[in-house]
């Protein structure tokens, strides 16, 4: 079983389309974090409604430049990551332009949801924004 994490908490997965690699069709795809950023242009993603970007190791942040690029490619559908992300590494994956941590029940239990609430408010706790005061 897998667990969704955003802003607001915990929820159950709502995506019901199967998730197919990154060079296949479908709504849904899965890219590796080793894929090539070139292949991240607006051509490749174009009805795409969920790109889920894959987290092997919570040491392993080549997702969150992939979330980066793909937003900044203009690709507005969900993003989720999944796999090895951490409580710790929530504001990180927000910034980079992931909509949403898709994490398994055995995290989940180690790392409760008032762990990942904490770290919700991400826009207001980074290294800028206290500098602005």
């Amino acid at each position: 079983m897998t667990v969704i994490v955003t802003d607001t908490g915990f929820a159950p997965d709502t995506w019901s389309s199967a998730f197919t690699p990154w060079n296949g069709t479908g709504p849904a795809r899965d890219l590796e974090s080793d894929a090539d950023p070139i292949q991240l242009n607006a051509d490749n993603f174009e009805d795409v409604a969920l790109i889920r970007i894959d987290f092997p190791s919570f040491a392993d942040g080549r997702g969150f430049t992939l979330a980066r690029l793909l937003r900044l490619n203009g690709y507005q559908g969900r993003l989720r990551a999944r796999g090895h992300v951490i409580a710790d590494q929530y504001a990180m994956a927000r910034r980079a332009g992931f909509d949403e941590v898709e994490i398994d029940a055995t995290l989940a239990k180690r790392q409760p949801e008032s762990d990942w609430t904490d770290r919700a408010a991400w826009r207001s706790h980074d290294y800028q924004a206290q500098l602005r005061g």
